[in-house]
C-alpha cells in the first residue's frame, strides 16, 4: 500500500538493529527497513496484564516507535492474560476502526504443560486473525524460559533489547 513509504520512488532505508546475540558472535539479526509514515492510521494494541512488567516495558516500546512512524491514532486495551489477546484483538478488527493490531504478551515456561497449550493456543489464534480479516496482526508474544529472558527481550531495566519497538516498525 501506497501509503506506508513516504517516497515509493525511492523509500530510504533505516536499519533498527536487533539484541546482540547473547553468544557475543557477531549477528546478522536486525530489520532493514524503509522509512514508514503511518500518519492517518489507527492502530490497536491488546497487552496482557499478567507478567505486567515486561508487558508495559513491551507496550511502551511499540507505542514509541508507531510515534516515531507518525502514528498518532493508538488504542491500547488490556486482557487478563495472553490466552485472551486474540479473542480481544478480533473484537477490535470487528469494529473496522483499526488499521491494524499489535498483540503484546509474555508467557514464561514452567514446570507443567501450561505454557505449550496457552502458547499453542495464542499462536494459532493470532495467525487465525492475519488469515480472516486481512488487516496485520503482529504477533508480539514472548515465549520464554525464565524470567531473565523475559526482562532482556523487553528491555527491562536497560537489559537487553525491547521487542516492542521491532513490533511497532512493522
Amino acid at each position: 500500500p501506497s501509503f506506508l513509504f513516504t517516497d515509493m520512488a525511492t523509500p530510504t532505508k533505516r536499519k533498527i538493529e536487533n539484541a546482540p546475540n547473547p553468544d557475543g558472535a557477531k549477528t546478522i539479526r536486525g530489520l532493514d527497513l524503509p522509512t514508514f509514515d503511518g500518519a492517518g492510521l489507527h492502530i490497536g494494541i491488546v497487552s496482557a496484564r499478567w507478567n505486567s512488567v515486561v508487558c508495559e516495558n513491551l507496550v511502551a516500546g511499540a507505542v514509541e516507535a508507531l510515534k516515531s512512524c507518525n502514528v498518532t491514532d493508538i488504542t491500547t486495551e488490556y486482557v487478563a492474560g495472553s490466552y485472551e489477546i486474540p479473542q480481544a484483538a478480533q473484537v477490535m478488527l470487528e469494529s473496522g476502526k483499526f488499521d491494524g493490531i499489535i498483540c503484546i504478551g509474555c508467557l514464561i515456561k514452567g514446570g507443567t504443560m501450561h505454557f505449550e497449550y496457552i502458547s499453542e493456543a495464542v499462536t494459532q489464534g493470532i495467525m487465525r486473525l492475519n488469515l480472516d480479516y486481512k488487516r496485520p496482526v503482529i504477533y508480539g508474544i514472548l515465549g520464554c524460559l525464565n524470567e531473565e529472558q523475559a526482562k532482556e527481550r523487553a528491555g527491562v531495566d536497560g537489559a537487553g533489547h525491547n521487542s516492542g519497538k521491532d513490533w511497532g516498525i512493522t
